[in-house]
């Protein structure tokens, strides 16, 4: 049976679930995605990804300011007739008035497995906080922040040198495949929609830029969890001699202490900056100074005169 389908979603991390339902048997009636944004130092407008893939295939696009009291956004919902509604990282909460409009409800697909890490950055948090697996659930929306009941669950590890971009990818792929399965059963009745164990929840609230500063005097692996859980967005940086530095890439170096302060560089090597922490060093492996390109630390260090003994601060 054919469904007809209102998706709703913005990033790049809703692309693939767009993409696979364009190429399954469904109809996708109309795309709801947020309003365009001015960006850049020449603030034009840019549309966001999942609109410029609705766009290429023709389908009617709705980007509504405000959802809620928007009558004339909800009529036109109502008129297009949908099965169902997919919603993936769509940036807006739904009111019950549209989580009731599709006859065979709400479908989320969201980038962890629920009940843990609810909320808006899932895979930025399990990273920072040094999670080994993560996966993708669909449930049921209802008027709560991802409390929903579960439909499908996929797990996969995270590996060592997964940061934000590269589990983000893993995870839109995952979420995409396991949507339409999602879809399959649903047709086929064998959904088996499970309560959330609201004593297991934990939240995943959005990262900011502030968040990005590292502090020396954490162990090792607590920065090499920041490492790869705010970068590329919004990135983590340092001060060396009263300037910004952005540190891109690391690995632990050493578990254990050189009775050095916290923050010292205790060796530069061609495989880059060795930084004490309160427990254990760093590698830094590539950085990128202000208003520069992104480069190895070889060549920071040799370029800015940065000496083994200095610290970051």
């Amino acid at each position: 049976m054919t469904m007809r389908i209102i998706f709703m979603g913005t990033p790049e991390f809703a692309v693939p679930t767009l993409e696979k339902l364009y190429l399954s048997k469904h109809e996708i009636v109309a795309v709801v995605t947020k309003p365009d944004q001015k960006r850049g130092r020449g603030q034009k407008v840019s549309f966001s990804p999942v609109k410029e893939l609705a766009l290429s295939h023709g389908t009617l696009v709705l980007q509504p300011e405000k959802i809620k009291g928007n009558a004339d956004f909800i009529e036109t919902l109502k008129k297009l007739n949908a099965d169902v509604f997919v919603v993936v990282a769509y940036g807006k909460i739904l009111p019950k008035i549209v989580l009731d409009i599709p006859k065979k409800g709400c479908i989320n697909v969201h980038g962890s497995l629920l009940p843990k890490y609810r909320g808006a950055a899932p895979i930025h948090w399990a990273l920072l906080n040094g999670e080994k697996t993560t996966g993708v659930t669909t449930m049921l929306m209802d008027e709560g922040m991802d409390t929903g009941d579960m439909l499908l669950k996929r797990e996969i590890p995270i590996e060592e040198g997964d940061n934000v971009e590269t589990l983000h990818e893993k995870l839109a792929q995952i979420g995409a495949d396991l949507l339409i399965k999602t879809l399959e059963e649903l047709e086929e009745g064998t959904l088996k929609p499970e309560k959330q164990q609201e004593d297991l929840a934990t939240y995943a609230p959005m990262v900011t830029k502030e968040m990005g500063l590292i502090d020396w005097n954490l162990p090792a692996k607590n920065i090499y969890n920041k490492l790869r859980g705010l970068n590329p967005w919004p990135g983590t940086y340092t001060h060396i001699k009263g300037d910004r530095l952005k540190i891109i890439s690391g690995e632990i170096y050493r578990e254990y202490s050189e009775c050095q302060e916290p923050g010292t560089i205790v060796e530069i090597t061609k495989e880059g900056i060795v930084v004490e922490t309160g427990e254990g060093s760093i590698l830094i492996k590539e950085v990128q100074p202000a208003n520069k390109d992104k480069m190895d630390s070889y060549s920071y260090v040799n370029g800015y005169k940065i000496k083994r003994g200095e610290k970051f601060e």
